[in-house]
C-alpha cells in the first residue's frame, strides 16, 4: 500500500515563533522517520505529507494514497485533531487512528468523563468552569485537580494543579482561562498510583498491549504527572510494568472507555486509583504519541515484550481491516 504521513513538527512551530509549551504536542523528526521506517519494513511505501495545510495542497493538486497514517495534533479549536480525518473522509482516503467524531470528542475532556460517568465507568466527579462565575458554583470536597479542558502532554499541569481551598481553586482557574482560553476542568483530586494503558484494535477486537505504571521521583513535582515532569522523564520519571490483579483491574476499565467512546486503531487509557485503591478514568489518548523510545504507548508496549513494528503492524491490521472486513 501506499501510505501517505500527515503530522505536525515541532520546529516549525518553534521556528514560527511558538514557546516550548505550545509547541509540546507536536512530533520530532525522528518520529516521523520511525514510522516511515517501520511501514517500509512491513512492506509498504510512504510518502511525507505534512501538516494539514499542505494535505489541503496535495489533495488540490490531485494526489491521493490507499491510506494515511495521520498523527497531526492541530493547533486551533475544539476540533483540532479531527480536522484531517474530516478532510480525509470528504475524500474517501482510508486512515489510521480514530475517526472526526472521536477526536472531537475526546480533546474535551469534560465531555467526555459525561460519557465515562454516564457508562458507569469509574471517573472523579468532576465540574467545567467556562467563566469567572462558574468557580463559585462548584461544589466539591477539597483537594481538587485542575487543568485545561482540551490539552495533552501536560500542558497546563503543574504543582499548582492541586488546589485545597478556594483561593487556590480561584488563582488557578483564572490563570488557565487566561493561557489557554479555553475552559477549565476541575475533578475530585486522586490520590492514589497512577498508570496509563496501551490498545490496539477497535470494537471487539481491542485488546491490551500493556498497562504501565508511573512513578514520580524526588526530582519530580509531586502528585502530578506535569508538563515538567513528562518534558523532563529520564530525570523526574521511571516506569514499570504492572501485573496481576492491579493490570487487570486497570485493562478492564481501559478496555471499557475504549469501546464506549468508539476509538479506532490505537491509543492510550489514563487511568488513577481513588483512596480505596479502585482505577479510575482520567483521560483517553486516541491520538497518542509515537516516537519510538519515549512516547508512552510505545515504551509500554515494549516493556509487554511488543516491539515498535509489531505496534505498527497491529494499528495497521486494524486500519486495514476497516475498509477489508
Amino acid at each position: 500500500m501506499i501510505i501517505g504521513l500527515t503530522y505536525d513538527l515541532r520546529d516549525d512551530y518553534l521556528s514560527m515563533g511558538f514557546s516550548e509549551e505550545d509547541a509540546a504536542e507536536f512530533d520530532k523528526i525522528e518520529t516521523i522517520i520511525a514510522i516511515e521506517e517501520s511501514l517500509h519494513r512491513l512492506g509498504h511505501t510512504t510518502e511525507r505529507i505534512g501538516h494539514l495545510r499542505s494535505l489541503i495542497s496535495a489533495l488540490a493538486s490531485g494526489k491521493r494514497w490507499d491510506m494515511v497514517f495521520n498523527i497531526c495534533e492541530g493547533f486551533y479549536g475544539i476540533g483540532r485533531e479531527a480536522q484531517v480525518p474530516a478532510l480525509l473522509d470528504a475524500y474517501r482516503i482510508p486512515y489510521v487512528f480514530s475517526n472526526p467524531l472521536v477526536l472531537s470528542l475526546t480533546l474535551d475532556k469534560g465531555m467526555t468523563k459525561r460519557i465515562i460517568r454516564d457508562a458507569g465507568i469509574p471517573t472523579a466527579p468532576f465540574a467545567v468552569v467556562k467563566e469567572t462565575a462558574d468557580i463559585d458554583r462548584i461544589n466539591l470536597s477539597y483537594p481538587l485537580f485542575v487543568k485545561p479542558v482540551a490539552e495533552g502532554t501536560g500542558k497546563g499541569i503543574s504543582g499548582k494543579s492541586v488546589v485545597r481551598n478556594t483561593s487556590e481553586l480561584k488563582e488557578q482557574c483564572l490563570f488557565l482561562l487566561e493561557r489557554f482560553n479555553q475552559p477549565v476542568l476541575v475533578e475530585s483530586y486522586l490520590s492514589g498510583r497512577e498508570f496509563t494503558v496501551g490498545i490496539t484494535g477497535t470494537g471487539a477486537k481491542a485488546e491490551c498491549t500493556g498497562v504501565m505504571e508511573i512513578h514520580l521521583t524526588n526530582e519530580a513535582e509531586q502528585g502530578v504527572y506535569s508538563y515538567v515532569n513528562k518534558e523532563d522523564w529520564e530525570v523526574r520519571c521511571t516506569y514499570t510494568l504492572a501485573h496481576g490483579r492491579v493490570a487487570r483491574e486497570c485493562e478492564e476499565v481501559a478496555l471499557a472507555a475504549w469501546l464506549v467512546l468508539g476509538c479506532e486503531d490505537g491509543g492510550r487509557v489514563d487511568l488513577r486509583h481513588d483512596s480505596a485503591g479502585v482505577p479510575n478514568f482520567i483521560e483517553v489518548n486516541p491520538l497518542a504519541g509515537m516516537n519510538p523510545v519515549y512516547s508512552d504507548l510505545p515504551m509500554l508496549s515494549r516493556m509487554n515484550h511488543i516491539d515498535f513494528d509489531e505496534l505498527i503492524r497491529r494499528i495497521m491490521d486494524s486500519a486495514i481491516q476497516k475498509i477489508r472486513p
